[in-house]
Parts: structure tokens; C-alpha cells; sequence
């Protein structure tokens, strides 16, 4: 698949299939993916706890207070990204005052979520969640920023049409 065929073909999954394991080369890629993503200064603020198994159902289940969710109890990979404390002054984020960490983690996600539809697979990059499980689950000092549940979509999962706002809304060229 090529940039925009991924692009095209990359939705939220809300139907993983709870029968289907992730392969571990499949994993590893999207893995070795998210070590290419460019961040600020090269500061790479942040890190992964890839949770599988046993780990990855609690982990799901920390993902759906209030009944949202529930679809990722279905997902076999749960990865847990939390965002690293500044490890020293960045005079750019300073002039700009903009923190930078979560910008990185955009990017960061939106390379594991490309990775993971070439693979074949579908994600869902879910920002509601019991932080503090999350944390005592995983082990975890630093903030919980997102959780992005990845998994085999069910075979009649179709492709959503994609609602997207006009282009001349989103961009000119001058």
C-alpha cells in the first residue's frame, strides 16, 4: 500500500475481532514504525507499554468508564502511551509556548495507526480512559495520554465512507 491507499483505508476499528491474534511480525513492525516517528529536537517524550494477553483485557477494561469503549475488550493489543517529563529547556517550545510532547504523540500515533492498516489491522486511538488504573496496570509514573487498541477488524467490518470537511476549508495555496 502506498501513503494515500493507507490513508484512505485507515478508520477507527469498533468491531475487532476477539478471535483473531495479532502475529508477532505484524506487531514488531508497527513497533519499528513508531521508532521512526520524528518529535521535536528529537526528544521522543515519550513511551510504550504494549500490552497483550491477560494485561491487554485489563488494560481494555480501564478504557470503558461509563460504558464508553467497549469495543476495545475485543482488541488483543492495548498500547499505552504516556508522555515523558521535559528532560531540559527547549528554547523553541519556550519562544512559541508550546509544548511540543503532544504534538509528538500525534505524530507518534498516527505512524502506529498507518503501520497498523498496512498490516492489515485495524486501530482505534481512544482518549477516554481511568488514567489511574492505567498507571498501577502498567506501572507507570509518568502521565497517560492515549491508549490506541489494535487488533483484526470482524470480516464484515466494512470501510466507512470518510466525512471530510472541503478542501478549501482546510488549505490554500498561495
Amino acid at each position: 500500500m502506498n501513503f494515500i491507499e493507507i490513508a484512505e483505508n485507515r478508520q477507527s476499528c469498533r468491531n475487532f475481532d476477539p478471535d483473531r491474534q495479532v502475529e508477532t511480525e505484524k506487531l514488531q513492525a508497527i513497533l519499528d514504525s513508531a521508532t521512526l516517528s520524528p518529535s521535536a529536537v528529537n526528544r521522543q517524550p515519550y513511551f510504550l507499554t504494549v500490552c497483550t494477553g491477560e494485561l491487554a483485557k485489563e488494560v481494555a477494561k480501564a478504557t470503558t468508564p461509563l460504558g464508553f469503549n467497549k469495543f476495545t475488550l475485543n482488541s488483543p493489543i492495548q498500547i499505552v502511551i504516556s508522555e515523558k517529563p521535559p528532560v531540559a529547556p527547549n528554547v523553541g517550545a519556550k519562544m512559541k509556548k508550546c509544548d511540543y510532547r503532544s504534538v509528538d504523540i500525534g505524530i507518534l500515533s498516527a505512524y502506529i495507526t498507518a503501520e497498523a492498516t498496512a498490516q492489515g489491522l485495524g486501530s482505534c486511538i481512544i482518549g477516554w480512559f481511568d488514567e489511574k488504573k492505567l498507571r498501577t496496570l502498567c506501572d507507570l509514573k509518568d502521565t497517560v495520554r492515549l491508549v490506541i487498541s489494535i487488533g483484526y477488524a470482524k470480516e464484515d467490518d466494512k470501510l466507512r465512507p470518510k466525512k471530510r470537511k472541503a478542501p478549501k476549508d482546510l488549505y490554500k495555496i498561495l
